[in-house]
């Protein structure tokens, strides 16, 4: 017998080896008056997100989804929330491909963790939990070659 790769060991592949909370902060600076102001209120609930990836080694990279969250009255802050939740993958595709796989693939599978830990984080500081909406990583990872290529100097013809 020989020892030849069979087309199965060839297909692209992405593995999530683990998954992790790199770093977690919820604060509600204005406690515990906030509680007894906000009544009717709508707060502002600005959401902000960034992915990084790092690589550890041969097809291994860490894949980190970066939210911040300030919910905010007219008058005062609600609370702030940081989450860095990161997952380990393996990632096996064409070197053409690893950049959107990393940047969109693995944040999308990253998501939904992350959103639960959000939700309690919310209802578990005295908040309705805050349920966030599917992100659209594929206008994120755009967005964001869209800002790389704006800072790139021009050449010279």
């Amino acid at each position: 017998m020989t020892d030849t790769p069979t087309p199965q060991a060839e297909l692209p592949q992405l593995q999530i080896n683990g998954q992790y909370i790199k770093d977690l902060s919820f604060e509600v600076p204005a406690a515990p008056q906030v509680f007894m102001e906000q009544k009717n209120e709508n707060p502002e609930i600005p959401i902000h997100v960034d992915v990084n990836a790092t690589n550890l080694g041969p097809n291994l990279f860490e894949v980190v989804l970066h939210m911040r969250i300030e919910a905010k009255l007219p008058s005062k802050p609600l609370f702030i929330l940081e989450l860095d939740y990161a997952g380990l993958f393996t990632v096996n595709f064409p070197e053409e491909q690893m950049h959107p796989v990393l940047m969109i693939e693995c944040p999308r599978l990253l998501f939904p963790f992350a959103r639960n830990i959000v939700a309690d984080m919310t209802r578990d500081g005295g908040f309705p939990p805050l349920m966030l909406q599917p992100l659209d990583f594929v206008a994120l990872y755009r967005s964001r070659l869209e800002e790389i290529s704006a800072q790139q100097p021009v050449g010279n013809a």
